[in-house]
């Protein structure tokens, strides 16, 4: 019989409430029906808003440069995307640790809202001190919406589809990218709209294109997990009876032991008490991973509009151009890549997508170093770098949000994105804002080689401490804190 069955346990003469489940098991057999597509459809959406952001911002670079009212400079613009990952360091935190407490469905509204404000905010910047204020703001909304996100796709999607899930869902990033760039091309054209209503406008459509995902996700579930470890028992039978109304079960999938769990509150403490005394290997491999990632993508992309201008005269209503090739790349990567994730396993396909970036990008280096390479070639040789890039920094994410306890799940991927954004993405943009700004291609190569050389040791890193995650149940990789017995 399925459910969840309460039993009365003494400890220290004192009766404790106690309960045995099937729930996650029920979860990770069942078959992928609408359910999981609406799932990763509605809360999935974080990562193309992200990437339209990121993208507006790479690719308005010059118009921002140009505008009458903003005329930012090189140093400045590095130093606003800067302050959009100071945002997501501490809106990761901050709503990591409410979504841990106060569940996941209820920071998605909370945490999109501010996204949509702060994005629309920013189209009315008068100047920059409003316009990194507003990029901060966005930042903390996007921070944490990546941690109440991939805490719930994480513990609704099967452990079979968890790996490829996770890297298609972060990998769509790439799409917003995409959307971003072909946006900025049209809007920055100069028979569309004037040269200082163009930069504004691409802002205001960001934030009107996430208007309907807030509708959407009114029909997504509290997470079952989540509820099943706060002890509402009832309220997760409840979800997860409708989807196995949609589904079946598949034959054969693996599955494991009822849970004996007591419910128990997470937080910093607890979160301590996983990261330096049960997981500290995971905790180490966790930094290097989000570190190098987050140095590498941010110092690269945030600042390749910039490069293309500088170096290789790129109109600034043309970069869009070059970025739609560069996002085709990194989307294609989780998605080509994504499957072995499960199948050949966590370890091999980490370490190998995280050493093969960082050998291409070496290479890339030392061209555009030698003035081999022009704004076609080199966007050519990045959408290559950046295909097992993508797959790399998502798997990142994947290993940090599923290596950890339940109850600590949220607010341990805030706090290794926030530590990996903090040490290798926030001062990444504004170094290269100011090694552009030398006008020396090798000072930049140099940046790129520092950028490589991190990949490379987390790859290392991985091999010594990887995790086996593959095909396995969030409770066998990491233990719930509650679980008695």
């Amino acid at each position: 019989m399925y459910g969840a069955k309460l039993i009365r346990m003494k400890a220290a003469s004192t009766a404790v409430e106690a309960f045995e489940t099937d729930i996650p098991a029920r979860l990770d057999r069942l078959a992928w029906c609408r359910f999981h597509t609406l799932v990763i459809v509605a809360l999935g959406i974080t990562w193309v808003l992200d990437g339209l952001e990121v993208t507006l911002v790479g690719a308005l670079a010059g118009a921002l440069q140009a505008s009458p009212s903003l005329h930012l400079s090189a140093t400045e613009i590095g130093l606003s995307a800067s302050a959009y990952l100071a945002g997501a360091v501490i809106g990761a935190l901050f709503f990591g640790w409410l979504t841990d407490a106060l569940g996941r469905k209820r920071l998605f509204t909370i945490t999109l809202g501010l996204y949509l404000a702060a994005t629309a905010a920013s189209a009315f910047s008068a100047d920059f001190a409003m316009f990194a204020v507003f990029r901060f703001l966005t930042g903390a909304g996007i921070g944490g919406e990546y941690t109440a996100i991939n805490s719930a796709i994480q513990e609704m999607i099967p452990a079979r589809y968890r790996g490829r899930t996770d890297l298609v869902v972060n990998g769509s990033f790439w799409i917003g990218a995409a959307l971003g760039a072909i946006g900025a091309v049209a809007l920055l054209d100069s028979g569309v709209l004037p040269p200082d209503t163009g930069w504004r406008v691409a802002f205001g459509i960001g934030a009107v294109l996430g208007l309907p995902i807030l509708y959407l996700r009114r029909f997504v579930p509290e997470s079952p997990r989540w509820l099943m470890l706060h002890g509402r028992i009832d309220e997760a039978e409840r979800v997860i009876a409708a989807i196995e109304c949609e589904t079946v079960r598949e034959s054969g999938a693996a599955t494991i032991a009822r849970l004996r769990l007591r419910p128990r509150r997470g937080g910093f403490v607890a979160l301590a008490r996983s990261l330096f005394r049960l997981y500290p290997r995971r905790s180490a491999l966790g930094l290097a991973l989000m570190t190098a990632q987050a140095f590498f993508y941010n110092a690269i992309f945030f600042t390749y509009a910039l490069v293309l201008g500088e170096f290789f005269g790129t109109p600034a209503e043309r970069v869009g151009l070059y970025l739609i090739p560069f996002a085709a790349g990194n989307f294609l990567g989780p998605l080509v890549l994504g499957r072995w994730f499960d199948t050949i396993g966590r370890r091999p396909m980490i370490a190998s997508t995280y050493a093969i970036s960082g050998v291409l990008l070496f290479a890339s280096a030392w061209l555009f170093a030698a003035g081999r390479l022009d704004a076609t070639t080199m966007t050519i040789a990045w959408s290559v770098v950046f295909f097992f890039a993508s797959a790399a920094a998502s798997s990142a994410y994947l290993t940090v949000s599923e290596s950890f306890p339940l109850e600590v799940r949220a607010l341990a991927i805030a706090v290794f994105y926030a530590l990996g954004t903090a040490i290798g993405g926030v001062a990444g943009p504004w170094l290269f804002g100011v090694l552009i700004g030398t006008g020396d291609p090798s000072k930049i190569a140099g940046g790129y080689a520092f950028g490589a050389t991190l990949m490379l040791a987390a790859a290392a890193i991985e091999l010594w401490l990887g995790v086996a995650a593959e095909r396995r149940s969030l409770e066998e990789v990491a233990a719930p804190l509650s679980s008695v017995g």
